[in-house]
């Protein structure tokens, strides 16, 4: 459901500053007005009259012309194309904050002729994630690199958390993240990591459940796929719709 909240007074006074024919740096400055906790990273009038949709993280909202009224949540279809506008955004603003993370952030293996680069958010624990590692070599020789990303769902400070930090510290990182995804015992370590970064990431891309698969058009694949299926599907995304 659509979830369309009016600010407190403190925040509608940050708002009102918009006019009635505000323009896209007015809005911008008064989104981060509301909200100083978060970085703007582009606004840009929708294809509805007066409504502005503002790239905050990873997220897409939709903003009144005068400022006053904010969407949070819901999705923006194009009924006589029957698509989803606002997934098409979300796509932009997910593969945009993947290219912006460094690959010293991430556990990276890659195929031996690659073709293809999906980023994928994984918990140590997580059966279908173990099948997806132990299945690397199909993945490979399909041509599909993996960067990893980690997401414990149980939380930080629990066992899984504490495997990643372990992994991560690891003398050999990939090394240990296979061997702990077969559940062997790995030296428990502890060093400067980005898992808090991935799990902010993760929180931002709205993760559900893992593995969760995101190609280098920032499209979301939910769960296991094989590396034939996989494959499929990254071809389907060249196909002009």
């Amino acid at each position: 459901m659509i979830k369309v909240i009016r600010f407190t007074a403190l925040i509608l006074f940050g708002l009102t500053c918009v006019t009635a024919n505000a323009d896209e740096e007015a809005i911008r400055k008064a989104l981060s007005q509301a909200m100083p906790n978060s970085k703007v990273d582009a606004v840009k009038s929708s294809v509805i009259k007066g409504l502005y949709e503002a790239a905050i993280g990873a997220n897409i909202y939709y903003v009144s012309e005068d400022g006053k009224y904010l969407i949070m949540q819901g999705r923006l279809f194009d009924i006589a194309a029957r698509k989803d506008l606002t997934e098409e955004k979300l796509n932009g603003t997910r593969k945009f904050a993947i290219e912006n993370m460094s690959k010293e952030d991430m556990i990276i293996f890659k195929a031996k002729i690659p073709k293809y680069t999906v980023t994928i958010f994984t918990d140590i624990d997580c059966g279908y994630c173990r099948k997806l590692h132990s299945e690397l070599d199909q993945y490979s020789a399909q041509g599909i690199t993996i960067q990893y990303l980690f997401y414990p769902r149980a939380g930080k400070g629990s066992d899984s958390y504490n495997k990643a930090i372990s992994v991560w510290c690891a003398d050999d990182r990939n090394a240990a993240l296979t061997a702990a995804k077969k559940d062997k015992s790995i030296p428990v370590k502890t060093c400067d990591n980005p898992i808090d970064k991935h799990m902010k990431l993760a929180e931002d891309f709205d993760v559900k459940g893992t593995p969760m698969i995101v190609t280098e058009s920032g499209n979301i694949l939910p769960g296991y796929l094989p590396a034939k299926q996989l494959v499929e599907a990254l071809e389907s995304e060249k196909v002009p719709q």
